[in-house]
């Protein structure tokens, strides 16, 4: 299973990172692969590369605000959750959205 994503709050900063970090630790406790971009109060970091988007087998947008860039899943499955839903329980998520794409058992 391969995740990307961006996590961006409404102040760019503790929720961005916290989301980010707990999304990450979920993946790789389940053996996904996962690259999380931020949009945050410095700018874009870690940026998803048109490669990691193509390779992808969905999105995971863990935004509370507008990003900047969503044009680039339109050929994805895209799934979009506030943060704090990432924070509290990010395995149970990616968990329910590989099953949703029909990669749960993976």
């Amino acid at each position: 299973m391969k995740i990307v994503g961006v996590a961006a709050c409404t102040s760019g900063i503790a929720h961005t990172y916290i989301a980010k970090e707990k999304i990450i630790q979920a993946a790789k406790k389940l053996g996904y692969e996962i690259h999380i971009e931020t949009q945050g109060t410095i700018g874009t970091e870690d940026e998803l590369t048109t490669q990691e988007i193509s390779d992808a087998d969905f999105v995971l947008l863990a935004v509370d605000i507008k990003i900047s860039g969503k044009e680039r899943f339109e050929e994805k499955k895209v799934f979009e959750v506030p943060t704090n839903i990432v924070i509290k329980s990010p395995t149970k998520l990616l968990e329910t959205l590989a099953k949703k794409v029909g990669k749960g058992d993976e």
